[in-house]
């Protein structure tokens, strides 16, 4: 176990009142603690009945204390949690006797940060801990609490066990090439490599999944002034959210709500009108359209169909759906009598619909999960929570595999292909910060028999 010198101490319940709050402490022998605070340390792992008194031996407060030694605790530390009425004065006060009897405040995290250290989490889950606090829907907190229990972590484990086993015969080879190793050959290490990122294709398509629920779906509303924009995001957020009125460039800044599809956090923006304008607000408006439309995972363009679209608006809309997935929505069919409906060519999704009336909003709720990449078959048991650095690794990995595809070909690239083996495990290896030796001799003389 690692130990820190310090005992740090905070408030473990949100602000504001409540029927209990809870004051935890973590550090190395809390015994001089417990004994100001409450008479005595209390019996590990039972709930006591107890008054909290201060430094003078002024009561503070009547509640159950807990006591959790090290190593058995969240921290990995000795833990103290006192657990009295939840008003703000109380808590400040129980805290400050807290810090008068030694202990200091502990920085944002630093519990869990702590439990890290001390290896009784792995980084996957110290950052699910934060995710499942920070969930917005229920499917989301139920990925963030399978990351918790250590699904992601052990599917990354295996991959980096799968690529140690390959790594392991190959520089064996390399540095004992005098050795026959039974079985190494070209073909031997294709397959392993081929299984290794099949397995590997699998779990970057889960985190994406993952992904999408942890940040949510950012969908952006652009096109012209006056096509219908705001009142389409009032339409998907059923609440009067923008302003809505006949004169074009009503909307002068970016206006977001967050909707609930499927369980999937979808962020909806909606956008001042694209064109040309002489406005000092709108001009600054549009620019932030265009920052939104760059940071989008999804674009929904709307067009009025009551009216025509010069092909000058229709190009200058045209350069922001390059390599962007996006909806096109045909608003306004209440004017020209037309039913609503959705239409997929290739990769071309169109919808008619009405953002007056609501006729064909429902098409588009179900169109925009599947155009921005959520796939409602992997959304199960088998997701997990992922982060952009998850992502990040797992295409570095992707890369370095795909490296050592073509170095496999040759047994004279095998130094490359090793090389390559050793970065995609340490990419692997940074998602849950347990992989920090680069040296694999060790392993290659606890497995193999060299040498005989």
């Amino acid at each position: 176990m690692l130990e820190r010198p310090d005992i740090i101490a905070a408030i473990a319940t949100p602000p504001g009142k409540g029927g209990v709050g809870i004051v935890r402490i973590s550090g190395k022998n809390l015994a001089p603690i417990a004994k100001t605070l409450l008479g005595e340390l209390p019996m590990p792992r039972y709930a006591q009945l107890t008054r909290f008194c201060d430094t003078r031996g002024e009561v503070i407060d009547e509640g159950i204390a807990l006591y959790f030694p090290a190593p058995h605790s969240y921290t990995g530390e000795d833990v103290l949690e006192l657990q009295g009425h939840g008003g703000p004065a109380i808590m400040n006060l129980l805290l400050g006797a807290c810090l008068d009897c030694g202990a200091r405040t502990a920085q944002p995290g630093e519990f869990t940060l702590r439990a890290f250290l001390n290896q009784k989490l792995d980084l996957v889950q110290a950052e699910s801990v934060a995710d499942i606090i920070e969930a917005s829907t229920s499917q989301a907190a139920r990925c963030a609490v399978r990351s918790l229990q250590g699904r992601f972590s052990k599917t990354i484990d295996r991959l980096v066990q799968s690529l140690i086993s390959l790594r392991m015969l190959v520089e064996a080879t390399l540095d004992f090439p005098e050795e026959e190793i039974e079985g190494l050959h070209n073909e031997a290490v294709n397959n392993q490599l081929n299984t290794i990122k099949t397995q590997l294709n699998g779990v970057l398509s889960s985190a994406h999944q993952g992904y999408l629920l942890q940040e949510g779906i950012r969908a952006v509303l652009v096109g012209e002034p006056n096509v219908g924009k705001s009142s389409l995001l009032n339409q998907l957020a059923e609440d009067d959210v923008a302003i809505v009125t006949e004169i074009p460039g009503t909307t002068r800044d970016s206006i977001q709500k967050t909707i609930t599809l499927a369980g999937v956090p979808v962020h909806i923006i909606d956008t001042a009108g694209l064109r040309e304008t002489s406005d000092i607000v709108e001009r600054k408006g549009i620019e932030r359209t265009q920052s939104a439309i760059k940071d989008a995972d999804i674009l929904i363009r709307l067009t009025d169909l009551s009216r025509d679209t010069s092909e000058k608006e229709d190009e200058a809309l045209r350069a922001f759906f390059i390599n962007k997935p996006h909806i096109n929505v045909f608003n306004k069919i209440d004017l020209i009598d037309q039913v609503p409906k959705a239409e997929t060519h290739e990769n071309t999704v169109n919808v008619y619909l009405s953002a007056k009336t609501g006729a064909g909003v429902e098409l588009l709720r179900e169109l925009i999960l599947h155009a921005a990449g959520w796939q409602t078959e992997q959304a199960g048991e088998g997701l997990f929570m992922a982060r952009q650095r998850h992502l990040e690794a797992l295409e570095h990995t992707q890369k370095h595999l795909n490296r050592a595809c073509v170095h496999s070909e040759n047994e004279a690239e095998w130094v490359l292909l090793a090389e390559e083996l050793r970065l995609a495990q340490d990419a692997l290896s940074s998602i849950t910060g347990r992989f920090t030796a680069d040296d694999l001799l060790g392993e290659i003389f606890s497995r193999f028999c060299i040498g005989k």
